[in-house]
């Protein structure tokens, strides 16, 4: 999300990141794999920073609230008011403004005012920057190779084939116990 100035999205990138694996297929041959196709059942984290704008910060939040990983950065705009093209002039020109603030569930207005805070913070110095680092991505890439150690996330063996022989009382294995 870093430089992300906006858009409308947030709401179908988070949703495609929601999707979870609940089971697993065995086919005969090979390895399990998983349903909810394309499911990322790895670890995550968010980039930010300063530049992180309107939909941008929606997502950050919403990437935090949702509980799919860690933001690494620094704090976020704190713009984040919606708005929308329904202010049509006589000219038809459009005069757009703040219209919608955002709030949680838990009452709380979010974001404006004051952006979102990264869960490691951690600033690209413009001298490093200008010299080829990146030290907000390193730090993602330390705290998720961290985590793989920590968590790894593969997955579960398939358990033993069940016993699905049929048997019936008229059946010479049986005929004892027909009589």
């Amino acid at each position: 999300m870093r430089h992300n100035g906006g858009g409308n999205i947030d709401s179908w990138i988070l949703g495609k990141l929601l999707r979870k694996a609940w089971f697993y297929w065995q086919p005969r041959v090979g390895k399990p794999y998983w349903n909810m196709q394309y499911a990322f059942r790895g670890h995550m984290v968010l980039l930010c920073d300063e530049r992180t704008g309107s939909d941008g910060e929606a997502f950050a939040e919403g990437f935090r609230r949702l509980g799919l990983g860690k933001l690494v950065g620094t704090r976020i705009w704190g713009g984040e008011i919606w708005l929308t093209s329904s202010n049509v002039l006589s000219d038809r020109g459009i005069a757009t403004a703040a219209e919608f603030g955002v709030y949680g569930a838990d009452g709380k207005w979010l974001i404006e005012g004051h952006g979102v805070d990264p869960d490691i913070v951690v600033d690209n110095l413009p001298s490093a920057t200008f010299n080829g680092k990146d030290a907000q991505l390193e730090a993602a890439v330390s705290y998720l190779k961290g985590m793989i150690k920590e968590q790894p996330n593969g997955v579960p063996p398939a358990p033993a084939y069940p016993d699905k022989s049929f048997t019936h009382a008229g059946s010479a294995r049986n005929a004892g116990d027909a009589r």
